[in-house]
């Protein structure tokens, strides 16, 4: 962290350190590499913190159309890591209160918002789900707006989460290399249920195709990041950071699509699209359609390797507390609902999902069960 404008510690050599602001450590969401940083600078750190806290603070409009005034220096947010990057800076700026939460556990953010009168929370979805099951008689009416990134919140659980609450939850996009906002769904404008919103100030967003050039109005690209906010590089690897921003174009690593409004929806990661006999599948669709079931409380859709198709569709699925579904039933719920070519041949059932540091559901940790009876069930391998 910085101290009077200077660094502590061994983090940049001499000579530097009058320019650059933060060596921010990546988890393993955009970055492969645990322990990876980035290097950003003052303009940067603080430019998503400025205009998210603009974001936050301008005239508003309820989800119920209620036009309301944000008044941040009477707002007091409530987080829990890994949410309070953007979070704390936003809050510093807009002069309201913070209550810090060190590690995510469902009761105690409900307890805190209750306790702190909170009227802000920002979380990742892994978070909205477990707050949405949590049984809790906390009194969090106070609460009027909610945050959401990090990654896709499903469209189910955010209305569930609104019309349990009672609170506006509002979805956007940044990464440790952005510093960290890039989009987000503006208060003064209208919010779209699965949209990561539109570009904040001074950011410039493409989707681009594997050579680097804009795709058609409609298409899915890369999503491709310039702006103030972008880092200036991953510390010690220039060749990591050209290949990252190889034309003054930060690479997210995120496939989406825009409408015709200017809106931006997160497709899925680029490295988890499945290539199924020669069709691509994005797992957030399927994932989509399988929280629509109401048994599911989370669900995560993976490749497995197959020798017939290359890739095979495959998920596992967390049962919201004294529901009962199998995977046969969870199966047939997606056939009937996707593409022929698109739903799991393989579900089982699971009490929980892998997540990292940043409370994202770690995919490349999940591994298809061996076949049994009552856990997996797999049918039509080629169809």
């Amino acid at each position: 962290m910085v101290s009077g404008g200077h660094f502590r510690g061994r983090e940049i050599e001499q000579g530097l350190e009058d320019h650059l602001h933060q060596v921010r450590r990546l988890g393993r969401g955009h970055g492969d590499d645990h322990g990876q940083r980035v290097v950003v600078e003052p303009r940067d750190a603080g430019a998503g913190a400025r205009e998210a806290g603009q974001s936050k603070t301008d005239e508003a409009q309820s989800p119920w159309g209620v036009p309301q005034r944000v008044e941040a220096r009477a707002d007091a947010y409530a987080g829990a890591r890994p949410a309070q990057d953007a979070q704390t800076g936003v809050t510093v700026r807009a002069g309201a209160s913070l209550t810090l939460i060190p590690r995510f556990d469902p009761q105690t953010v409900l307890d805190a918002i209750a306790r702190d009168r909170a009227t802000i929370f920002e979380g990742v979805p892994t978070m909205y789900a477990a707050l949405l099951q949590h049984p809790s008689q906390a009194d969090v009416s106070t609460l009027r707006m909610c945050v959401s990134g990090g990654a896709s919140l499903p469209v189910e659980i955010l209305h569930g989460f609104e019309r349990r609450f009672g609170c506006m939850v509002l979805e956007g996009f940044g990464m440790s290399e952005t510093s960290p906002v890039v989009t987000f769904n503006h208060p003064d404008r209208p919010r779209k249920a699965g949209s990561i919103g539109t570009p904040i100030k001074d950011v410039e967003v493409r989707l681009l195709d594997d050579r680097g050039q804009d795709v058609a109005p409609g298409e899915i690209g890369e999503l491709a990041v310039r702006g103030p906010n972008v880092m200036k590089g991953y510390w010690n690897r220039p060749e990591e950071t050209a290949a990252s921003i190889p034309d003054g174009w930060l690479r997210s690593g995120d496939l989406a699509r825009q409408d015709d409004d200017g809106y931006l929806y997160i497709v899925d990661r680029k490295k988890d699209m499945i290539i199924r006999g020669g069709y691509n599948v994005y797992p957030r669709e399927i994932e989509e359609v399988l929280h629509e079931h109401p048994a599911v409380a989370l669900a995560a859709v993976v490749g497995v390797a197959d020798a017939h198709l290359g890739e095979e569709i495959a998920a596992a699925v967390v049962l919201r507390p004294k529901a009962q579904a199998t995977p046969a039933e969870l199966q047939q719920f997606v056939k009937e609902r996707v593409a022929a070519y698109k739903y799991p041949r393989q579900v089982w059932l699971v009490d929980t999902l892998p997540t990292g540091p940043s409370g994202k559901i770690l995919k490349r940790e999940i591994t298809a069960p061996t076949l049994r009876t009552g856990s997996v069930t797999l049918t039509d391998p080629v169809g």
